[in-house]
């Protein structure tokens, strides 16, 4: 696993990242910022990296990113081919191997339509470490059923409560198969290839022996190509953000399929006012209400919630 890590960089700084590689479970998140000490994210605390690339909690010790270690990671990520990464770099993300997302931030390039063609002059990166939890599902697994069928649920939580690792293994475990149920083929539309962490179009995450994936479709767009195309019995989305795509998720209900979604927020009173829809279209459209926080520094199922929909 290690290794995932480490192919992100070029050969020459591959010793300095050989610590933080080694903790690759407990990892969330590597930010360089050019001229500004790298952070890490590790077991949801702040550490810094000193010269020699140990962990340290003291800025006085924490080692900056140089300009050319970010251009130099840059080229590596897109194999010495910028141009062939376009597109991606114009949404602001890579998807490398290993499913981990590289965010980047620097100066935006426009088309004559005020579009933002590219970017140039990128200064500031952000790994997100891909983690696969497979089981992270069991201790919701037995609600998603009634009488052998699935129901059609909607995941709520505030950001970094584990929705998009929850979603995932629940979307392995109806794919291929579990003690209340048999396996299901699964429709997934991965926009920004979160779920499914693809590597020129294959999962690097174990998505389940009956589902597809579209990656990087756009959700609203995607969940009607799917239903076209692959005959999905189950539908699923990660974070659920507007009217169109919960128009899509009503589309496919009404095709019979049952429909995974997670959405932002503090609680299901948080949704119905962001979407201006009554709690009683909720209730029609979901069979089941997760709802995620933290306790204790650590991600839990806040409560679950009946509906009338999706059953």
């Amino acid at each position: 696993m290690e290794n995932s890590i480490l192919q992100m960089f070029p050969s020459a700084y591959r010793e300095f990242w050989l610590r933080t590689a080694k903790e690759q479970d407990h990892l969330q998140e590597i930010r360089l910022r050019a001229g500004r000490p790298i952070v890490l994210q590790m077991d949801g605390r702040e550490v810094f990296l000193t010269a020699q690339g140990d962990f340290t909690d003291s800025l006085a010790r924490a080692c900056p990113a140089g300009e050319r270690e970010i251009s130099d990671m840059l080229e590596h990520i897109c194999h010495y081919s910028p141009y062939a990464f376009e597109e991606e770099l114009r949404q602001g993300f890579v998807t490398v191997a290993g499913g981990h997302r590289v965010g980047v931030a620097g100066q935006a390039v426009l088309g004559s339509d005020g579009s933002v063609r590219t970017l140039k002059n990128i200064s500031f990166i952000n790994i997100r470490v891909s983690h696969q939890k497979k089981g992270a599902a069991d201790r919701v697994l037995g609600r998603m059923y009634g009488e052998g069928r699935l129901k059609s649920a909607l995941i709520i939580s505030p950001p970094g409560c584990g929705k998009t690792t929850l979603l995932r293994d629940l979307i392995r475990q109806i794919s291929d198969g579990n003690p209340y149920g048999e396996g299901l083929a699964v429709g997934v539309v991965d926009e920004r290839s979160e779920l499914a962490g693809s590597f020129m179009g294959i999962p690097q995450n174990d998505m389940g022996m009956r589902t597809d994936v579209l990656d990087g479709c756009p959700k609203e767009k995607g969940m009607l190509m799917l239903l076209r195309s692959m005959s999905p019995q189950v539908v699923a989305i990660d974070e659920l953000g507007s009217e169109g795509e919960l128009k899509a998720l009503g589309q496919a209900a009404a095709c019979g399929c049952r429909i995974l979604a997670t959405v932002h927020g503090e609680n299901r009173r948080d949704v119905e006012r962001r979407f201006g829809l009554e709690r009683a279209f909720w209730e029609r459209l979901f069979g089941l209400f997760i709802v995620l926080g933290k306790a204790g520094g650590k991600c839990v199922v806040r409560r679950m919630e009946e509906g009338e929909g999706g059953a």
